[in-house]
């Protein structure tokens, strides 16, 4: 009889098991973890994938985009869900959703069975992830309890992406790559049965779903991410190539028309009126879409070149993880006192320099040589833009915009890696393609008359011609990577400008604020 009144005067939604903070964090940043490391725990398993399902190299690229397009599109009507509905409704909906995505694609037989779960794993992600942040701030009272949770958030969705090559290269190896799928569901439905015991539903808010603005926005990238893929396939001219861009083109209008006039837009059209921040905004672009397909591709040429498996290749992409956690921490330190724009410079600066290493592949280049080097440089330029970026963004904005300033360079991150991968598979297809009429007629005078047997029975070059197609299509394609991470240089040194009160204004949010 003691207890009753305790049951009686619980507050609705209350967590069933309160008072273990503990458990409750594990609960969010298993959840960003799941999120974070699935982007590269499915890119060791390329290589595998494309033999199972027997996907083209261009075509492979959906495996990639599909996930970070719809999780990009929806990323902040995830968020808005989560203050109107319920933050941990939300936050068990996506993880649901995301797992059920996970075990669906695991099962997948044919190519389109995967493209599909991984869209709807971007969705699930897109309602989940935005939410974990938030469920923070609602479960941890202002103060260094908060801070310290924000650090525990922060390390994992930093440390999430080497966690997933090295994960992503273990199941890949050892099991089978369908692992890096199944691998979510018992973490999934764990999170799922843990959340309502130990965190506690939010304060839900008054507000409008703006579903016409997601949906024009996603399905317009999705249109203009096609487009690039099918004309690597197919040529300018293909009917459906054409039919892909002016759809594109329609949608992006109408997103634009539905966003000036929504009054709760998906997209604050307000977020761009600040040079600084449209200039961060941009320069994300144009850097993520470098990077994306910077690990695409040579997640290709580490394992079917140089025939590494796929643990030594996840290990292989360790110290670019080392290199960018480096640069974060370099410029986290000193971007107070110097600002943010010697960062986003020298970053660009690094980036652009270690794209440009990576033209000169070859067959013959080894790790030591000829990947180590520019990726080095590459993650370290990364590095020293990823909290610059952060920052800036959020600087000088309202504190109850602050969220949707952080979401949208978060899902410009993700779309724009889409699209940059897109554009770089366009180039790696029409390169690949001239390059391979040229190593088939070198074939047909060296190969003996078996390997040319082979060839008539598979339509398939073996090695060294096939290394050559692979290594030249590589190569060509980071031509188009230099050039967008020259556009993020120009746009640091164009359009940052840094005042002394932004100085001041990024030193105060440098880190959560004690209270």
């Amino acid at each position: 009889m003691t207890t009753s009144p305790l049951i009686q005067h619980q507050k609705p939604g209350a967590a069933r098991r309160e008072g273990h903070p503990g458990i409750a964090l594990t609960v969010i940043a298993a959840c960003q973890l799941m999120v974070v490391l699935d982007a590269t725990i499915v890119n060791i398993a390329l290589p595998h994938i494309q033999e199972s399902l027997k996907f083209s190299t261009t075509d492979l690229t959906w495996v990639v985009s599909a996930y970070t397009l719809t999780f990009g599109g929806l990323l902040l009507l995830g968020g808005r869900a989560g203050d109107i509905l319920g933050r941990r409704r939300v936050f068990m909906t996506g993880i649901l959703v995301f797992t059920l995505a996970s075990l669906l694609g695991g099962l997948a037989q044919e190519p389109w069975q995967l493209l599909a779960a991984r869209a709807l794993q971007g969705v699930g992600g897109a309602i989940a992830s935005p939410t974990s942040l938030a469920l923070i701030t609602t479960t941890f009272p202002e103060g260094p309890e908060r801070n310290r949770a924000f650090g525990v958030f922060a390390a994992v969705s930093a440390g999430g992406g080497a966690i997933g090559l090295l994960a992503g290269g273990m199941l890949t190896e050892w099991l089978d790559w369908r692992w890096v799928l199944f691998v979510n569901v018992p973490i999934g439905v764990l999170i799922a049965v843990l959340a309502p015991m130990y965190i506690s539903e939010s304060e839900r808010h008054p507000g409008r779903f703006d579903i016409a603005g997601a949906l024009t926005s996603t399905a317009g990238m999705a249109s203009l991410v096609y487009g690039f893929i099918r004309a690597a396939e197919e040529g300018w001219r293909d009917g459906l190539t054409i039919g892909s861009f002016a759809a594109a083109v329609v949608l992006l209008l109408a997103f634009g028309s539905i966003e000036g006039r929504a009054k709760e837009p998906i997209t604050p059209l307000r977020m761009f009126a600040d040079r600084n921040r449209s200039g961060t905004y941009v320069i994300m672009l144009s850097l993520a879409a470098a990077m994306f397909g910077m690990f695409f591709f040579i997640v290709l040429f580490v394992q079917n070149v140089l025939r590494y498996t796929p643990i030594e290749a996840g290990l292989a992409f360790l110290p670019v993880t080392v290199a960018i956690v480096t640069g974060a921490g370099l410029s986290q330190r000193f971007l107070p006192v110097l600002g943010p724009k010697p960062f986003m410079l020298g970053g660009s600066t690094l980036v652009a320099l270690g794209l440009a290493w990576q033209t000169l592949i070859t067959p013959d280049s080894s790790y030591a040589g000829g990947v180590l080097g520019p990726m080095l440089l590459f993650g370290f330029g990364m590095g020293l833009n990823f909290v610059t970026l952060t920052l800036t963004a959020v600087s000088g904005v309202a504190p109850h915009e602050a969220g949707a300033a952080s979401g949208l360079l978060n899902a410009t991150q993700q779309v724009g890696g889409s699209l940059g991968l897109s554009i770089l598979t366009t180039v790696f297809g029409t390169a690949s393609r001239e390059e391979g009429e040229k190593q088939v007629r070198l074939f047909m005078a060296e190969a003996s008359p078996e390997q040319k047997a082979e060839f008539a029975r598979t339509q398939q070059l073996p090695a060294p011609w096939s290394h050559e197609v692979l290594a030249h299509g590589i190569a060509t394609a980071f031509i188009p990577a230099i050039a967008m991470a020259v556009l993020a240089l120009a746009t640091a040194a164009v359009v940052i400008r840094v005042r002394k009160s932004d100085l001041d204004a990024l030193a105060g949010t440098a880190g959560p604020t004690g209270g």
